[in-house]
């Protein structure tokens, strides 16, 4: 059966090559618009799900691999910055403050209609950043197209203290723990 990645991320095709099985890499677009009072770790699976059903094959059997993330300070989704100026203001933000990083995973079996799906927290423990720092950084990385505007696999971890969660790969986006349970749920079992 064919194993479809829908998302056009490099860090989740990244993630996912780690686990050794062919899999093919399909953008499964969609509105990521949040729904009026949403709650984030509803929207992060309900995200997941969609990327997944929109990435599916019409006509053969596949199983398909959405995940969606989300930074979430006081409650709200920072989203991704998208300029190196938003970029700055959600570090700012951040600095010395815990922030919830949620990820929504969903596999769906295209042949039986099943679908499972999960999120998988993590809390990322910011330092307390200077202007200097945070400026640096950005300039830097240009995480434009992460959640919360951080790159933990990459210069990121710097602006860390600490790090809590079950899976260290749900921060940068596909929780492979949760995913390897799953898979073997529809009969693929690793190593």
């Amino acid at each position: 059966m064919r194993l479809i990645l829908g998302s056009a991320s490099p860090y989740r095709a990244g993630l996912l090559r780690r686990l050794g099985l062919p899999f093919e890499q399909t953008p499964g677009r969609i509105d990521e618009t949040p729904r009026p009072d949403e709650d984030p770790a509803a929207y992060v699976v309900r995200l997941a799900i969609a990327k997944a059903k929109a990435a599916a094959p019409l006509d053969e059997p596949a199983l398909i691999i959405g995940s969606d993330q989300a930074a979430v300070l006081d409650g709200e989704i920072l989203g991704k910055a998208q300029t190196l100026e938003r970029a700055i203001a959600q570090l700012r933000r951040a600095s010395g403050r815990r922030v919830e990083f949620l990820t929504g995973l969903a596999l769906i079996n295209s042949t039986t209609g099943a679908v499972q799906s999960d999120m998988i927290p993590a809390r990322a423990y910011f330092r307390h950043l200077s202007e200097a720092s945070i400026t640096r950084y950005v300039e830097h990385e240009r995480p434009l197209d992460c959640a919360g505007s951080i790159k933990v696999e990459g210069l990121g971890i710097v602006l860390l203290q600490r790090l809590e969660g079950d899976d260290p790969t749900a921060l940068i986006g596909l929780p492979l723990i949760r995913l390897t349970a799953m898979l073997a749920a529809e009969g693929i079992h690793l190593p």
